[in-house]
């Protein structure tokens, strides 16, 4: 690696946990033991790679030497008196998955993790942290919660999976309408993580796209035809065509009006189309549905200059119907400020920077800062960049925030 040991060791966490853990969670049936033995492995990794090297496969050196940890620690259980039966009960979930209808760890985690029996925060949470790999203080900056407490959530939610005997596994045909949104929700969550990382050297993770659209893939599989599923695809793979362009050579962030178009994936692009017209074509609706028309939108414009912004405010106030999310009504202060002039976007973004879940990210500071920056109140633009790159975790995100700032207080 050309990184320093420590770092290469957590591009490797970020990259590889969630498979990991996934894994090793089927051949054990116990993912509080999968966990607790991935996170001993990737200790080993610490101590051992800096002076052997890491290994040519480390995500393959981590899942094998985890697997060897759980085993260990469930023959040191099943030889204490009146631990056989746990023993054996640990272990009993690995054959019932063995023959759910999709052969793959990571979706068989997903659907664990979005178990009715679960709370919708608790199912958020465990996806983020045994899929994402996200760890604890993570989880609290995206829930805008303290990092206690989500711990607690997280403890007591692996605990009630292991109590209530939750199996790893997709669960048969039949069940699939009833729990599929929640697995939407959360293999969407695994996307947005990957696009716009909450923390992290880099503001998006590959891994983590790649890894959502494979399983959304799986999913309309498992479901063909079914709108939501069809509406979630569409919605990623157009997002997706332009993650190349994300980053310049420098990996610095590169904002969409200056993206090179003819490099984004036009094959995922029509791609998504296609999705999207197979997931209109009942005239229903839906937010994955609202957002996918928003992605189009910007997929389809021949340059930034050519976007229909009405079209995307409409999409946006469709989106509203389904979705309470602050984070959505900033989004539409800037298509408000394109369509409208923005003053108006501006005045958008005042209704909604008052929201106590938006409290210490720096999304309305630096949403401010730019439509400042456009409507050509300099000043007022470097006060809110300077805001916004104070609270920002993500490190390319707040260079992107001193590249603004500097240029702003240039042209004063």
């Amino acid at each position: 690696m050309t990184t320093g040991p420590a770092t290469g060791i957590d591009i490797v966490y970020r990259a590889e946990f969630g498979r990991a853990l996934a894994t090793v969670a089927r051949m054990v049936g116990d993912i509080a033991l999968a966990e607790d033995a991935v996170q001993e492995a990737f200790a080993d990794a610490l101590r051992t790679w800096p002076e052997r090297g890491t290994p040519v496969n480390p995500g393959a050196w981590i899942t094998t030497a985890a697997r060897h940890r759980a085993l260990d620690r469930l023959r040191r259980e099943s030889a204490r008196a009146g631990k056989e039966q746990d023993a054996v009960a640990a272990q009993a979930p690995i054959e019932e998955a063995e023959v759910s209808p999709v052969p793959d760890d990571q979706l068989r985690m997903i659907f664990t993790c979005c178990h009715p029996a679960l709370s919708r925060q608790s199912q958020v949470a465990l996806t983020l942290r045994l899929v994402c790999g996200l760890r604890t203080a993570e989880i609290a900056r995206a829930f805008l919660q303290p990092e206690h407490t989500v711990a607690q959530r997280l403890s007591r939610a692996k605990a009630k999976i292991r109590q209530a005997g939750i199996p790893l596994r997709v669960p048969r045909a039949h069940l699939l309408p009833e729990r599929m949104p929640p697995v939407l929700a959360c293999v969407y969550l695994v996307f947005t993580e990957g696009y716009f990382a909450t923390s992290g050297p880099s503001a998006v993770r590959d891994e983590l796209c790649d890894e959502a659209i494979r399983l959304g893939r799986l999913l309309c599989g498992l479901l063909p035809g079914e709108p939501e599923a069809l509406a979630l695809l569409a919605l990623m793979l157009l997002q997706d065509s332009r993650r190349g362009q994300r980053r310049s050579a420098d990996g610095d962030l590169v904002p969409l009006e200056d993206q090179d178009r003819s490099a984004w994936d036009h094959g995922a692009i029509r791609a998504g189309l296609t999705c999207l017209v197979s997931a209109a074509a009942d005239g229903g609706g839906g937010s994955y549905l609202a957002q996918a028309r928003i992605a189009a939108a910007h997929a389809t414009a021949p340059g930034w200059a050519d976007t229909d912004w009405s079209a995307i405010v409409e999409s946006y106030d469709e989106l509203l119907r389904y979705s309470a999310s602050p984070a959505v009504r900033v989004n539409r202060a800037v298509a408000v400020g394109f369509s409208r002039g923005f003053d108006a976007g501006l005045a958008a973004l005042d209704e909604v920077a008052d929201d106590p879940r938006l409290a210490g990210t720096h999304l309305v500071p630096a949403t401010r800062a730019d439509l400042l920056r456009r409507a050509g109140r300099r000043r007022e633009a470097a006060d809110s960049y300077r805001a916004a790159w104070d609270v920002a975790g993500n490190e390319q995100v707040r260079r992107f925030l001193a590249r603004r700032l500097a240029e702003v207080e240039a042209a004063e």
